[in-house]
């Protein structure tokens, strides 16, 4: 019995060693294109080298809100001072309990109008229309029952007059040339069917007029891990798969989306908690399986502001949600799975998501689980497993602080010296403390996800102060 137990406690050390080599290398892989994009990227800005900024693609803002009284005022105004002409915005209130809409119609002089609304994709129906022309865009608020967030959005879509939408969140703000910079690849190359733009905390930023006038790293500790965490997934792997037509995921705080080809492929899935990854999946399936010539990018300049949970119990809450939605969209698309059909992107970002992002938080506990039972059995060599966790931590942390200073320095944001250090100490907790909770979170997830398929997921927010 006990050597039965030693050969299996050998193939699971073998398996963890390469599990953990094939980690290490894409993540420094991925770090390294994308310091190397950021600063090229930069040099390119210095040196003028951009396309002119006298032509516009249209495009509208469906902003999908339910309960978000407290920052869809903030959420608004940066939208309306985004340097960029030829826009609309829409508001889709799915069956709010709070202030919502009211917010939107006092704050913006908006009046009702009577507005058929064509559904080419369904969705519930809406109940009032308002409409406000007095300012340099059109506002629009549509208030409708309740069906979640896909279903707000392709309200959204249905009521969009322009070609090209944006869908982002109600408690998120942009910089004034995220709308420049995120239609800059629909210009640049004309098959583009989907953009992504970066995303980053704004806890402990000051943003006046669409411009960063004041950063520092939240005072809170949580916050502070999610801002590293955030630097490392959006500079790392979204910068190397866009290099191959390989971004299967574009986060719901701010994404471009071209407006026929998703109504073609079905709009959003209301029956997914991850309506905005499940979308991107299946843009590449409809692509592929019709034929059409596409293209799915990322625009690492084009920059979204979004709060993030500073309670553990609400990061929690989203975390299990982004992962059931994951669940979901790999699932319904694992025709994708290593199928040449798909290209790299069968193979690469596929495997990826599978192997170390759906199945990890359960490789991870059962490693843990193992280690434990072997420890007990006294079948470990404890100092040698304290000193490879040791080079995971220390890899892992210098790793995300080489995305999180790389993304400071070529966004022209400026730390104090207590700023940096904070993330230098911090950078070792989430990677040793916060990565293990969330990933018993994300290993628990699926355990009657059914129940709430429509609950956009209640997460206390806090007011955002733009000026």
């Amino acid at each position: 019995m006990m050597d039965a137990f030693k050969f299996f406690y050998e193939c699971v050390g073998i398996f963890f060693v390469l599990y953990m080599i094939g980690y290490a290398s894409f993540l420094f892989l991925s770090v390294a294109v994308g310091s190397s994009e950021l600063y090229h990227s930069k040099r390119r800005n210095l040196l003028k080298n951009e396309l002119l900024r006298d032509y516009y693609v249209p495009v509208t803002i469906v902003v999908p809100a339910h309960n978000e009284g407290i920052t869809v005022g903030a959420t608004i105004r940066s939208l309306l001072a985004l340097d960029y002409k030829l826009y609309e915005i829409i508001v889709v209130d799915d069956g709010s309990t709070d202030d919502t809409a009211q917010v939107v119609r006092e704050q913006f002089q908006m009046r009702q109008v009577t507005r058929p609304i064509q559904r080419k994709i369904p969705c519930q129906p809406e109940t009032v229309v308002f409409e406000s022309h007095s300012y340099k865009v059109p506002i629009t608020l549509i208030s409708k029952k309740n069906g979640g967030k896909a279903d707000a959005l392709n309200m959204g879509i249905n009521a969009a007059r322009y070609p090209y939408f944006i869908c982002m969140d109600a408690d998120s703000v942009l910089q004034h040339d995220s709308l420049e910079k995120i239609v800059r690849p629909v210009i640049e190359e004309g098959n583009v069917v989907a953009v992504g733009g970066a995303v980053r905390p704004c806890n402990g930023a000051e943003i006046k007029n669409g411009r960063v006038i004041s950063y520092h790293m939240p005072s809170k500790v949580l916050p502070c891990m999610q801002v590293l965490e955030y630097d490392r997934s959006f500079l790392a792997a979204r910068i190397l798969f866009d290099k191959f037509n390989g971004s299967i995921i574009i986060s719901g705080a701010f994404g471009l989306f071209q407006k026929s080809v998703v109504i073609d492929a079905g709009g959003y899935d209301p029956t997914t908690m991850g309506e905005d990854m499940e979308l991107v999946v299946k843009l590449h399936v409809f692509c592929r399986e019709h034929g059409i010539p596409y293209r799915i990018r990322y625009a690492t300049d084009a920059i979204c502001w979004t709060q993030v949970p500073e309670r553990l119990k609400d990061l929690c809450k989203q975390r299990r949600r982004w992962h059931i939605g994951l669940f979901q969209s790999m699932t319904r698309h694992r025709v994708m799975l290593a199928n040449p059909k798909y290209g790299l992107t069968g193979f690469i970002s596929y495997v990826y998501f599978l192997i170390y992002e759906l199945l990890s938080p359960y490789i991870e506990i059962f490693g843990l689980v193992t280690i434990a039972l072997a420890f007990f059995l006294d079948l470990i060599n404890v100092p040698f497993m304290i000193l490879f966790f040791l080079i995971y931590v220390v890899y892992s942390a210098i790793l995300s602080l080489t995305a999180f200073f790389a993304r400071i320095h070529t966004v022209d944001l400026r730390l104090t010296l207590l700023d940096a250090l904070k993330a230098i100490g911090l950078c070792v907790l989430e990677v040793s403390g916060l990565r293990l909770v969330m990933a018993w979170v994300r290993a628990t997830a699926l355990i009657g996800y059914k129940k709430k398929k429509n609950d956009w997921g209640k997460i206390e927010r806090k007011k955002i102060y733009f000026n």
